[in-house]
């Protein structure tokens, strides 16, 4: 596995001018893995778009490592790296405590009745209380643990996505930050590598975390 990030270039709006949607970015990340496109066979990436301060940031996670010079098309030249993200896998431990960051989609399913034969309509989740309960009520399925008073929201919005051949879509947004403590390595280990919730194609589900100094 191996953990990507670019400056995107955002004072240059030639180059951004076609990020305007989820899909756009999508497409960007999928573009900047040449031996899938030649073979024809897709592996599943994460990513996000990370705000640290007035930079934003493409951040990629994924079974091999990208053409760093694809990655920067809309990046600023000479800011792409990569890590190998084993080594961060290897040392985590259960009752590691950790800083994180989480973008997610935070939806719920609207039974339509067992009767009806229909799937639930699901509905984004617009308030900040309803959008943190939605991070606790996951987190022990993923292996890990938030204090209330611990995890915050950093970002809220809705995002459009435009697909080919379909009609446009508003996607809820909701980014996290905080800490975290280890209950599960093994389960922690899989959200780690293989995201959390819906949208993970579309820049939602990348979990990242630090491990905080010891006192």
């Amino acid at each position: 596995m191996y953990l990507s990030r670019v400056k995107i270039d955002i004072k240059n709006r030639r180059k951004i001018r076609d990020l305007n949607h989820l899909g756009a970015y999508h497409k960007w990340v999928e573009d900047s893995f040449v031996d899938e496109i030649e073979s024809g066979f897709r592996t599943r990436k994460l990513w996000r778009v990370d705000q640290i301060g007035s930079d934003s940031y493409l951040l990629v996670l994924s079974r091999e490592k990208p053409d760093l010079q694809r990655l920067e098309k809309y990046g600023v030249k000479g800011s792409a790296q990569t890590k190998d993200y084993r080594p961060l896998l290897d040392r985590l431990r259960e009752g590691d405590k950790l800083s994180f960051r989480l973008v997610l989609n935070p939806v719920k399913s609207i039974s339509s009745g067992k009767e009806s034969g229909k799937r639930g309509r699901i509905i984004p989740l617009v308030t900040a209380d309803q959008q943190l309960q939605y991070l606790m009520d996951r987190s022990f399925d993923h292996g890990f643990s938030v204090k209330s008073d611990e995890v915050m929201i950093t970002g809220r919005s809705f995002e459009i996505l435009r697909r080919k051949n379909k009609q446009s879509v508003k996607v809820c947004i909701a980014a996290y930050g905080g800490l975290l403590t280890i209950e599960d390595l093994e389960r922690f280990r899989s959200a780690l590598v293989n995201g959390i919730g819906k949208k993970k194609a579309y820049g939602c589900g990348l979990l990242t975390v630090i491990p905080v100094k010891k006192q």
